[in-house]
């Protein structure tokens, strides 16, 4: 399969965790990739190294928190780069805390990242995927998203908001031919229980890896175009903490 030939996929929050284990299978898939993060430094030595094995790999340094530069900086790759086949959404960041005392800044900060920014990218995308009437989307939701943990309220309100955004999106974007999923992990083992917004003591080595979100992943891309997985649930063996 030349460069010509093979499908293209944008992976945000590429550069850690889930994002960063995708990318990889992606590119042993045979996929040329677009990777979004923050973090350059993270992203220049994994795109030489996804490079060696012969896929195409481009690299987008954009803090998707930062709104009003998300679509314009995704819009201007892309005309740069070429059409996007594949759009994989796993940035994001843990919360928690009780409702009653969280700050209206906080709150606002868990949306912006883990829902509009996801919007906005999806948007960027969406006239290049309409054109060509075929692409898939895949937004990376939680459990979280379908359980009431305590503490974990501004998480969840933004994971089950990006699960419904993904059904609305799929019902309206059906009829160009463009798949939309949802795969929502239980708790997997990623930098972001490392972060000083998650305060949790769950044990690390019951979770899920992100090689394993990652196969669940590639092997709902390989579905042929008449089929789509619309919500996936990926549980560790022991069940949700």
């Amino acid at each position: 399969m030349t460069s010509d030939t093979r499908q293209r996929a944008l992976i945000t929050g590429a550069s850690s965790g889930i994002g960063r284990a995708t990318a990889i299978a992606l590119a042993q898939a045979g996929r040329d990739l677009v990777l979004v993060s923050r973090s350059s430094q993270k992203l220049t030595p994994l795109a030489q190294e996804l490079a060696a094995t012969g896929v195409q790999v481009d690299t987008i340094p954009l803090d998707l928190s930062a709104l009003a530069t998300v679509k314009p900086t995704l819009e201007a790759a892309i005309a740069r780069i070429g059409p996007i086949d594949i759009l994989i959404n796993s940035a994001g960041m843990g919360h928690t805390g009780p409702l009653a005392t969280l700050s209206l800044a906080d709150w606002q900060r868990v949306m912006d990242l883990n829902l509009t920014s996801v919007l906005l990218c999806m948007q960027a995308v969406l006239p290049g995927m309409r054109d060509r009437r075929s692409g898939t989307i895949l937004n990376i939701a939680s459990v979280a998203a379908y359980n009431a943990f305590p503490d974990w309220g501004a998480y969840s309100v933004s994971k089950a908001g990006l699960v419904t955004l993904s059904r609305i999106w799929a019902a309206e974007e059906r009829e160009h031919g463009i798949r939309v999923t949802v795969v929502a992990p239980g708790a997997v083992n990623t930098p972001l229980w490392d972060t000083d917004t998650v305060q949790a003591d769950f044990p690390r080595a019951a979770m899920l890896t992100p090689e394993i979100v990652a196969q669940a992943i590639v092997d709902t891309l390989q579905l042929p175009a008449t089929a789509v997985v619309e919500e996936l649930k990926l549980m560790p063996g022991g069940g949700a903490f």
